[in-house]
């Protein structure tokens, strides 16, 4: 009799908890998707997941990210070689600032300082949003890409696709201390919370490069269990446990043990799966499906689509504003 008393109490007391952290989980307010050949910015409500808005946004948008603040939202325009600024309650352009020639991935800075990816100058532009000053210049190699900063601020990575490198940059020095040869054409990289290690995809190689930051170490390597897997995008699940990966053409989100690169599962979403963000719970994640042009939403705890929201044309980057 005890031992059901305790097994009904224990079954219950993991229902309530269960309940709680539902109740506690709330999407984010809304959800910014660049879209490509549309020259704009689809807007979605986090509650109804429906478009609500565009916004013209300027020529061949893709990076996006939110001020640290939230008061501003920052859009790189590629082929107008700059960043347009918006604000995320009214909609409103707020200005234009340059940002080097086809600035295509960006990150923000906890101290509110934008890091850029110069593909066709082979540098790193470090720019305040705010004034449009140029910060600093950092040579890389030939066609940088990605743009990763460590939670902490003291580390960006710059991904140069053409030299098959992770570049570690120091802050607030602005100097390449170490340059980490990975798998062909790397696309994206992301830091863990504690920036001790860092995560790169290789689009043309397939693969996913585990690394030790401090020694420029690759401590783990897994090739997507899929030949049509060109990966973009990655992220770290909130607890840590589970990576999240963009499987490009495979058309998919491969999902990997954080520790071990083991592949747990895989979640079929739209055509060329590119960006992805993830809700500040950790219980959606978005996926920008850029030729079935649509936004895909995921329930990270079924691991499953829940809806898929169309968007404006070929989709490519998306930031949550919570």
């Amino acid at each position: 009799m005890y031992c059901r008393k305790f097994l009904i109490v224990t079954v219950l007391s993991s229902c309530v908890a269960f309940l709680s952290a539902l109740a506690g989980a709330a999407p984010p307010k809304r959800i910014f998707v660049t879209n490509e050949l549309d020259n704009s910015v689809s807007v979605i409500d986090g509650a109804t997941n429906s478009v609500v808005a565009t916004i013209a946004i300027g020529n061949r948008p893709r990076g996006i990210g939110v001020a640290p603040d939230g008061s501003e939202v920052y859009v790189a325009i590629s082929e107008d070689n700059a960043i347009a600024v918006f604000d995320p309650e009214t909609f409103a352009v707020l200005r234009l600032f340059a940002a080097g020639d086809d600035p295509e991935t960006f990150a923000v800075h906890p101290n509110g300082n934008i890091y850029i990816s110069n593909e066709d100058d082979a540098k790193a532009s470090v720019i305040n949003p705010h004034t449009g000053e140029l910060v600093a210049e950092i040579k890389v190699g030939i066609e940088p890409e990605g743009v990763a900063i460590s939670p902490d601020g003291t580390r960006v990575i710059v991904t140069s696709e053409s030299t098959n490198m992770l570049h570690v940059i120091s802050v607030p020095e602005h100097k390449i201390i170490n340059n980490i040869l990975v798998g062909a054409r790397p696309r994206a990289a992301t830091f863990s919370r504690d920036g001790t290690t860092a995560y790169a995809t290789s689009e043309i190689s397939g693969e996913i490069k585990k690394v030790d930051v401090a020694s420029g170490t690759i401590i783990g390597k897994m090739p997507l269990a899929d030949d049509k897997a060109k990966p973009k995008d990655l992220l770290l699940s909130r607890d840590e446990t589970k990576l999240y990966v963009a499987g490009g053409r495979a058309n998919r989100i491969f999902i990997l043990d954080a520790k071990s690169l083991e592949i747990l599962n895989s979640i079929p979403v739209g055509i060329r799966v590119w960006g992805l963000a993830l809700s500040a719970d950790g219980t959606r994640l978005y996926t920008t499906d850029g030729v079935s042009n649509q936004v895909s939403v995921i329930d990270t705890v079924s691991e499953e689509v829940i809806v898929a929201v169309p968007v404006g044309k070929a989709p490519w980057g998306v930031a949550l504003y919570e």
